[in-house]
């Protein structure tokens, strides 16, 4: 049955009960769909339907805990949200690894973002960038004012910078608010900010203002974490060095970098998402971040000590909070950090770069020995069970099987499934 048309009216005033039941009715779909979709797991369908709209269920992500994690001398339980294989065993075995050799040490340069204001419109751009700036003190009265709880938490207006870009429709000047937004990811609060400082940078400067929104690039909160991994761990020289020219790949071709930053993201989006974070957000500001040269590159380097020990380092913007969003109203996300035992934005932002630095090894050994296909060909096998239609004690014993010919394929486990059960 294909839908007619899409247009359904009051869909939003429907409860997600009865909004469910439409949809099942429009698609053409059954009851199992009305079953299933109405188990919305331990996020209840009232939470779910106050945080985004047209709520007809939930989709469950596995939640998975990454062991072995020493960051500044604490040991630390990382819970990871993601439907991929082989990325939480990934961040534990690379975890484990560089225990001997003190873990993860990190930092995190600043809790600023940066919010933007585009004026159009003025004849004479660096009279009016001068005139921006000699109004600092009033525009960081008029921040301070638009979120006095920041403020009580220490956070607020820090500076500002102004800029003068030649686009398409002519030169713009764009005024940059920097905030330090403390625990919160801060969108809400340097957006307000942004809203209530424009209108008087148009009657200051005689122009228009137009787009007035936080940067994703959040490079003034740049998080590092660096680890070092000893020849005897890892595996001797040549794996190191197979490691040093995986690196060396990505950090020259920018379709390597990709796939390279990719698997790096692999583990900072699981605890992003994990923690209630926004995802797409942390994704964006990376990967401009990546490419800040002008040549889309690694995150992280890698590199030999004196010793001949293999040595990374990762550095990236990361917007995370503990304020605001689903990670005050999700209550999965309360209890990923309770299991973290984190209490800052800086600590959550500071872990979760360890955990990409951690995952980056894991891949990059994985293509320097085995190939990357192995490993996780392992794992993705259960998976895989499952699609062929296995249930219960037949998955392991499939994926078993799956791994022992060398043929994770569908096709290949519903005939080892059919044998079985025959």
């Amino acid at each position: 049955m294909n839908i007619t048309n899409s247009r359904i009216s009051g869909l939003h005033k429907m409860s997600p009960v009865e909004r469910l039941k439409k949809v099942v009715e429009v698609t053409g779909l059954g009851d199992d769909v009305i079953s299933h979709l109405s188990n919305t797991g331990n996020l209840e369908a009232a939470t779910a339907d106050a945080m985004i709209e047209n709520v007809i269920g939930t989709m469950n992500i596995p939640l998975g805990v990454a062991t072995n994690m020493l960051v500044d001398g604490q040991d630390v339980l990382v819970p990871m949200a993601t439907e991929e294989s082989s990325v939480v065993a990934a961040v534990c075995n690379a975890a484990r690894q560089c225990r001997s050799t003190g873990g993860f040490t990190t930092e995190l340069s600043n809790s600023h973002m940066i919010a933007q204001v585009q004026l159009l419109g003025v004849s004479n751009p660096e009279f009016a960038r001068l005139q921006i700036l000699e109004h600092k003190p009033e525009i960081k009265a008029i921040c301070d004012e638009t979120d006095p709880v920041l403020l009580k938490h220490g956070g607020g207006f820090r500076d500002i910078e102004v800029r003068i870009l030649k686009g398409r429709t002519g030169l713009m000047v764009i005024t940059h608010l920097i905030v330090d937004t403390r625990d919160a990811m801060g969108a809400n609060a340097v957006n307000s900010m942004a809203e209530a400082v424009a209108p008087y940078i148009a009657k200051w400067t005689g122009g228009k203002t137009y787009l007035r929104i936080l940067s994703n690039l959040a490079d003034r909160r740049l998080a590092r974490a660096r680890a070092t991994w000893s020849l005897e761990e890892i595996g001797g020289a040549e794996v190191r060095d197979g490691i040093l020219a995986a690196y060396d790949f990505a950090d020259v071709d920018p379709y390597r970098a990709a796939t390279h930053n990719k698997g790096i993201m692999n583990g900072v989006s699981a605890v992003v998402l994990a923690t209630g974070n926004d995802c797409r957000a942390v994704e964006a500001g990376a990967h401009a971040y990546a490419a800040r040269s002008g040549q889309y590159s690694s995150l992280t380097q890698w590199e030999a000590d004196a010793d001949g020990n293999l040595t990374g380092t990762i550095e990236m913007p990361l917007a995370v909070g503990l304020i605001g969003g689903a990670t005050r109203s999700h209550p999965t996300a309360h209890i990923v950090l309770d299991i973290m035992k984190i209490t800052t934005a800086e600590r959550l932002a500071c872990t979760i770069a360890a955990v990409g630095l951690a995952q980056n090894f894991a891949a990059l050994k994985a293509l320097a020995t085995t190939g990357i296909q192995k490993g996780h060909m392992a794992l993705h096998a259960k998976n895989i069970a499952v699609m062929a239609g296995a249930t219960g004690d037949e998955i392991e014993k499939v994926a078993n099987e799956l791994v022992t010919h060398g043929k994770v394929r569908v096709d290949v486990a519903e005939e080892i499934l059919k044998g079985m059960r025959e």
